[in-house]
């Protein structure tokens, strides 16, 4: 299993969303964060913004989800300006649901 944490313009996450449940991921949890790339925010006339809202989505997928969930998440996600977002990916040895108390695990 990997954990996939994408952070997208807030104005795709819909879409990203959409194209992840066409795949049959349907499980994630979503965040409102702030945060800066590689272009140090934007700046417009005087201000500068470097701080910039993102939405987070985490999202575990088996390991032959991943590259489908990547696809879904860049073609949903990929606007060509930069700040489009980034996909971080991380393994997880184990989940458990605490209701029944379950081992999920590859």
């Amino acid at each position: 299993m990997k954990l996939l944490r994408a952070i997208v313009r807030p104005e795709r996450e819909e879409q990203v969303v959409k194209a992840l449940e066409a795949i049959g991921v349907v499980s994630l949890t979503k965040m409102d964060v702030l945060g800066r790339g590689q272009q140090r925010g934007i700046q417009v006339g005087a201000s500068v913004y470097d701080e910039i809202p993102k939405v987070q989505l985490l999202l575990v997928v088996e390991d032959a989800k991943v590259a489908p969930a990547m696809t879904a998440i860049e073609s949903a996600a990929k606007t060509g300006q930069p700040g489009d977002g980034k996909v971080f990916i991380s393994p997880v040895d184990a989940a458990y649901t605490i209701r029944t108390g379950e081992r999920h695990a590859d």
